[in-house]
C-alpha cells in the first residue's frame, strides 16, 4: 500500500470543504495545532491566529449552551461527539457550528489530539425556526384576519404577537437560547393629537410603523402593533451590544423623517424611545418577564434621562442582581 506524504495530506484537508481543526490535548487544555483553510474562512480568524490557542474564544460570552456541556463532557471522557454551539465569527457575527470531535490516539492507546470537523449550519437552523414559527401560526390560522393584523398598522396584531411569543419562549427553554424584545413608542404622541388632531396622530402612527417595520429584514423578525403609539419586535438577536446599536439606528431613521412637531423638545420633530430587553428564559418564567423588563427600560427611555435607547437591568426581570445599562443615543436624536 502507498504511504502517503505529510505535504499531500496536507493538501486533501485544505481543500476540504468543511473546517477542520486538530488540537493536542494537554490535560485540561486543547490548544489548536493546525486548521484548514475552509475554517479560516468560516471563522474570520487566520491560522496564525489560532494557533496554540483554545477554541473557546469562538464562543465570546455566549458560555450558557447546551452543545457546550456536551462537548466539555465528551472531551473529559476522551470520547468523539457531535455538539451544535452558537459561534462569533472575528468580526463578531453569529453563526450556528455544527461540530463532530473524533480522538486521536498513538501507539500506545493514549489520545493525544482531538480532530474537529466544522461545519456552518445557520440556514438550516433558520429553516427550523421559520418551519416551528410557520407551524405556530397555522395553530392560531383560525383566528379571524381582523385579530391577526392590527387594522391601524398592518402589522401583526397585538394578540397574535402574543401567540407567537408564547410559541418562541417555549422553543427557546428548550434550545437554551436568548431572546429580544425591543418595545419602541412615539414621544410626545399626545400633543402631537392636540395639535394636529387623531386623525393625524393615526396617520403618523402607520407611517412610522412602516418606517420600523421596514428595519427588520430577517424572516424570523416580528413586528407588532402593541397600543396607542407603540410598537414591539422580537428578534434572535443575544448581543446586546449590537441590539442596542441597532435601536439606536431605528431611532435615528424615524427622526431622518423630519415629521414636524411643533411641540415636541428639543427637537421639532417627531421621535421616538425605546426599550430592549434581552433574556434567555427559564424553566419557570413566563414571556411576561421579557414584555415587563422590555416596558420598564422604555419608561426610562421616554423619561429623557438615560437616552433615547434603554436596556433592561437585572432589576427590570425581576432579579435581584443589577447590571450596568447600556443607554445610546444617536446624534440628533432623543427627546
Amino acid at each position: 500500500m502507498k504511504e502517503w506524504s505529510v505535504p499531500f495530506l496536507r493538501g486533501v484537508i485544505d481543500v476540504a470543504p468543511d473546517g477542520i481543526v486538530i488540537c493536542e490535548v494537554r490535560g485540561n487544555e486543547h490548544p489548536v495545532v493546525y486548521v484548514n483553510a475552509a475554517f479560516e474562512r468560516l471563522s474570520g480568524y487566520s491560522a496564525r491566529e489560532l494557533l496554540g490557542e483554545d477554541l473557546r474564544r469562538l464562543q465570546g460570552r455566549d458560555r450558557d449552551q447546551l452543545g457546550r456541556t456536551r462537548l466539555r463532557q465528551a472531551l473529559e471522557r476522551g470520547e468523539g461527539t457531535r455538539a451544535l454551539l452558537r459561534n462569533y465569527r472575528k468580526d463578531g457575527t453569529q453563526f450556528w457550528n455544527e461540530m463532530l470531535i473524533e480522538p486521536i490516539r498513538d501507539a500506545d492507546g493514549s489520545i493525544t489530539h482531538m480532530v474537529g470537523f466544522h461545519h456552518d449550519v445557520g440556514e438550516r437552523e433558520r429553516a427550523i425556526a421559520e418551519r416551528e414559527r410557520a407551524s405556530a401560526s397555522r395553530a392560531v390560522a383560525g383566528l379571524p384576519a381582523w385579530m391577526r393584523e392590527d387594522r391601524l398598522t398592518g402589522l401583526c396584531a397585538r394578540g397574535y404577537f402574543e401567540e407567537l411569543l408564547r410559541h418562541d419562549w417555549q422553543s427557546a427553554q428548550r434550545d437554551v437560547r436568548a431572546l429580544t424584545l425591543l418595545m419602541f413608542d412615539i414621544d410626545a404622541l399626545g400633543l402631537y393629537n392636540e395639535t394636529f388632531g387623531r386623525p393625524a396622530g393615526d396617520a403618523c402612527i402607520r407611517r412610522l410603523a412602516g418606517v420600523i417595520n421596514g428595519a427588520f429584514r430577517r424572516g424570523s423578525d416580528l413586528v407588532a402593533h402593541w397600543e396607542g403609539g407603540t410598537l414591539c419586535a422580537l428578534v434572535r438577536n443575544a448581543q446586546p451590544d449590537a441590539v442596542l446599536a441597532f435601536a439606536a439606528g431605528v431611532v435615528q431613521r424615524v427622526l431622518d423623517q423630519h415629521i414636524h412637531h411643533p411641540r415636541a423638545t428639543p427637537e421639532k420633530y417627531v421621535t421616538i424611545s425605546a426599550g430592549v430587553a434581552v433574556l434567555t428564559p427559564g424553566a419557570d418564567q413566563g414571556p411576561e418577564v421579557l414584555l415587563q423588563a422590555a416596558a420598564r427600560a422604555l419608561a426610562r427611555a421616554r423619561s429623557g434621562d438615560e437616552g433615547a435607547v434603554v436596556a433592561a437591568r437585572d432589576a427590570d426581570f425581576g432579579q435581584k442582581k443589577s447590571v450596568p445599562r447600556a443607554p445610546v443615543r444617536p446624534a440628533g436624536g432623543g427627546t
